[in-house]
């Protein structure tokens, strides 16, 4: 979707208790609906949408490099947190469940975006805290 502010996807997830959002170089959404505590970069579960579903005009954009900026928010809380990222040629964007955002330039197909301001482990432990419960709202607000 273009916007103002150039072009815009949404994926809606929710917590889980075994969120523990301490890995170093990593942060995922997943469309799984559960997860065991190893999987210590997911920060949601039952997600709307994996890298394979988001629109043709924003994987175009990724695979021209453009910077990514990404917005996490808990509405029902009033809380968000901003970072960027960026996009490169060697993501293909087809993974069927996760969308992972990585501070290293490591590329697979579940991999959204690359050279991340942050990690799972760098967000605020209040909010993760939040997204320990089932009925935490969580928007991911990708911008290109």
């Amino acid at each position: 979707m273009r916007s103002g502010r150039g072009i815009r996807e949404e994926i809606t997830a929710h917590g889980h208790e075994n969120i523990t959002a301490m890995h170093k170089t990593t942060l995922e959404v997943t469309k799984e609906a559960e997860i065991t505590p190893r999987g210590n970069c997911i920060i949601g579960v039952r997600a709307s949408r994996s890298v394979r579903d988001l629109n043709d005009e924003i994987k175009r954009e990724i695979w021209k490099g453009s910077r990514v900026f990404i917005d996490l928010v808990l509405p029902d809380y009033g809380i968000e947190t901003s970072f960027s990222a960026r996009g490169d040629k060697s993501l293909t964007l087809t993974h069927e469940t996760d969308v992972v955002v990585r501070k290293s330039r490591y590329a697979c197909p579940r991999t959204l975006c690359m050279e991340s301001d942050i990690s799972a482990r760098d967000l605020d432990r209040e909010f993760v805290e939040l997204l320990k419960d089932r009925k935490t709202e969580l928007i991911m607000r990708i911008r290109v």
